[in-house]
């Protein structure tokens, strides 16, 4: 009798340590988004992120770097979702076999910043090639990321565009900040320099000191956000079914609801096209 209470016990225990470490499994299933500083730094994946685990069980862990570096870490395998801004890296990475498909997600804007004196004379205008000219012109101080990142691949295509080779000027009055959007807010704003920012970094950044949003409307400086799941072929390791439920969420009625209702000072910053 003894002997048979005992193995109950050790039965019941070993099955109470299944389940516990089954749950524990379960509680502990993630995926690695490589994605853009612009999603992290304007607050918007802190705000929607919660929703999906909640309904999923599935936790995002995000890093956030600049949109070419976002790309060779997926490259590297070493993520299981890509979310970033330049459309053209996006469609190589599907077309070199990195990624599965690509998915748009959600769009805004860049605008150009500049200090409210504004020594290039560029307010008020919506052409982004007239105002970089301008601003070369003028030798006035710009700051750029120059880390390759969405915004820094937007930056160069105008600078080419206006016929301008900022490497000449590297150093002088174009400075390469080699960081995120933040910082390189912060660089500007202490040098009283030109910046081109995504507008949803902008509005969620604090410290503008005397800079303010000079160029926008212009077409060519919308910004278009796309979502991929990284080829498990190439990589093993990519957790496809969760990777693809969270794309699908983001993409779905629930995930682009979210991100229409992400607001910062009662601005919109993300506007959701999945689909469109």
């Amino acid at each position: 009798m003894i002997g048979r209470t005992f193995a109950a016990g050790l039965l019941a225990l070993g099955l109470g340590l299944g389940l516990g470490a089954g749950a524990a499994l379960a509680a502990d299933e993630f995926i690695v988004v490589q994605s853009t500083t612009s999603t992290q730094n304007s607050g918007l994946l802190d705000a929607i992120l919660p929703g999906f685990t909640e309904g999923s069980g599935i936790e995002v862990r995000v890093v956030a770097v600049g949109t070419g570096q976002a790309i060779k870490n997926a490259m590297n395998g070493d993520g299981d979702v890509l979310l970033v801004h330049a459309r053209a890296a996006e469609e190589k990475f599907v077309a070199d076999g990195w990624g599965v498909t690509r998915q748009d997600v959600m769009y805004n804007d860049f605008v150009l910043v500049g200090p409210s004196d504004d020594p290039a004379g560029v307010r008020g205008g919506q052409d982004i090639v007239a105002a970089f000219k301008a601003v070369a012109e003028a030798q006035a101080p710009f700051a750029s990321r120059g880390d390759d990142s969405g915004t820094h691949k937007a930056e160069l295509r105008h600078w080419s565009e206006a016929g301008v080779d900022v490497a000449a000027a590297s150093g002088a009055w174009y400075r390469e900040a080699g960081s995120g959007m933040g910082a390189t807010l912060n660089l500007a704003a202490g040098m009283g320099a030109y910046v081109l920012t995504d507008r949803a970094t902008w509005i969620a950044f604090g410290n503008k000191q005397g800079l303010e949003i000079l160029v926008e409307g212009d077409p060519a400086l919308f910004n278009q956000y796309g979502v991929i799941l990284v080829n498990p072929e190439k990589h093993p390791g990519v957790k496809a079914e969760a990777g693809q439920a969270f794309i699908d969420w983001l993409t779905g009625p629930e995930g682009q609801a979210a991100i229409a209702g992400f607001t910062v000072d009662g601005q919109q910053l993300f506007f959701p096209n999945a689909g469109s």
